[in-house]
């Protein structure tokens, strides 16, 4: 989720692949412009363990109701949503069991395979695009259920940038998390679970609890420039830690509270030692290691927003945790890359238990705060812990960056781009899950 979009297409093995699938060439507005109504549907989250999230706030939706005439909602009834029943109704949306005459249906994570509705338009987040295998099924479902899928992260503008996301509430979270983490690491303070706050509001005022000692008090590295570097920022800000650049970071002595964002450029460098470029090293990591090492000799939190993909290098690996230089003590990952990039990010955590430990010298997971360990944060669900304040993010990004395709025949192609099923079929762009979804890989 991070600073450069995961494009999986590769046109050049689609071309190649065989298929048994029908290709579909629909005209994908057709069903939001040639009706006297789009029956939209807001359903409840059916996944465990449970997302209080929603695409929607109350108050998004009214407003729609209002400016688009042409739009009849309907909110499916559900007790995990943080956003109530009869905050829907109290705007003026009706709300029902039953959402099988809406003809779009919406809705955060995967759709239970029972629960779908076949010859509908569905919209969620589907995690099939990388071959995931334990959705190999649900999207043999949607094909056999004619059903025509819209990705939420599939949904990109004409250069492959996404268009709508999470990313900022996982930022926030995350580098909340982290901060939490730290004075529970030191006694220091105690700061309320993000997950147990009412709102972004109520998270706000919780950071006027931070107190720091001249002994003791984060020097924090942050790796990223994307949406879930943003939103980390925001806390940091909030928080009134002081930012300085790079290059300050490493040479003066700090005595309070300090932060620095790390650009791909300052994080990687050229083996050859020609100057970094951001946009070649996203093309080709190939010539590209890490130097990440000087910071970490500077730090004691590393908070992880950045972009990676196979084939990049490695931010710290497991001997660079061992060096006697590697001075960080707590890491907050949110970008979660699994045995990845950041070498002490062994598994997701989760909400109710956010904190482990990794031991540098067995290379094994160990109890929070155990002695010589590097404390990790990983929980790979961040914007679940602020639903009110992510939904209605997420809600103003699509109403702004998506909802005007519904109405103009899709003129810029962003529903196409995402639709990955059409008619029982996979869509041209997605035919390389073909063998995926057969079962054969």
């Amino acid at each position: 989720m991070l600073s450069k979009p995961v494009n999986p297409r590769n046109k050049r093995t689609l071309r190649n692949a065989p298929c048994k699938f029908t290709l579909s060439r629909p005209t994908f507005a057709r069903q939001f412009t040639v009706m006297n109504k789009i029956k939209l549907g807001i359903i409840k989250e059916g996944k465990i363990p449970p997302d209080e999230r929603v695409p929607f706030s109350p108050g998004q939706l009214a407003e729609l109701q209002l400016k688009y005439p042409q739009l009849e909602i309907t909110v499916q009834s559900s007790k995990v949503r943080r956003f109530k029943d009869e905050d829907y109704s109290n705007a003026g949306i009706q709300v029902s069991d039953n959402v099988d005459h809406c003809d779009v249906l919406m809705g955060v994570k995967e759709v239970p395979k029972p629960d779908l509705i076949p010859n509908k338009t569905y919209f969620f987040f589907s995690h099939t695009i990388k071959k995931q295998p334990y959705n190999r099924e649900l999207l043999q479902a949607i094909l056999a259920k004619n059903i025509q899928l819209i990705d939420y992260e599939c949904l990109t503008d004409e250069n492959g940038t996404r268009l709508l996301g999470f990313g900022r509430y996982a930022g926030i979270v995350g580098a909340y998390n982290t901060l939490k983490a730290f004075g529970q690491k030191y006694g220091l303070y105690d700061l309320k679970a993000a997950h147990l706050c009412e709102d972004m509001d109520e998270l706000h005022r919780e950071l006027s609890k931070l107190q720091f000692t001249e002994e003791i008090f984060p020097k924090i590295v942050l790796t990223g420039a994307g949406r879930v570097a943003h939103g980390a920022l925001e806390i940091l800000r909030k928080a009134g830690i002081e930012e300085v650049d790079p290059s300050s970071f490493l040479l003066q002595n700090f005595n309070q509270p300090v932060f620095t964002q790390l650009q791909v450029t300052d994080y990687v460098k050229r083996k050859d030692g020609q100057p970094a470029v951001a946009q070649e090293f996203f093309g080709n990591p190939e010539p590209y290691t890490s130097n990440f090492m000087p910071y970490a000799k500077s730090a004691n939190v590393y908070i992880a927003c950045h972009y990676w993909k196979s084939g990049s290098p490695f931010i710290f690996t497991r001997n660079d945790a061992k060096s006697a230089d590697f001075n960080i003590e707590l890491v907050g990952d949110i970008s979660c890359d699994i045995d990845g990039p950041v070498a002490s990010t062994l598994r997701p955590s989760t909400i109710a238990n956010p904190l482990y430990a990794y031991d540098p010298i067995s290379e094994k997971e160990v109890a929070f705060n155990t002695e010589g360990a590097i404390d990790v944060m990983a929980v790979d669900n961040l914007p679940c812990e602020l639903p009110k304040d992510a939904s209605a993010g997420f809600g103003a990004e699509f109403i702004e960056n998506i909802l005007p395709a519904f109405f103009n025949h899709d003129s810029n192609g962003i529903l196409q781009r995402a639709s990955i099923t059409k008619n029982g079929s996979l869509t041209e762009d997605f035919r390389y899950l073909t063998k995926y979804a057969e079962g054969h890989e």
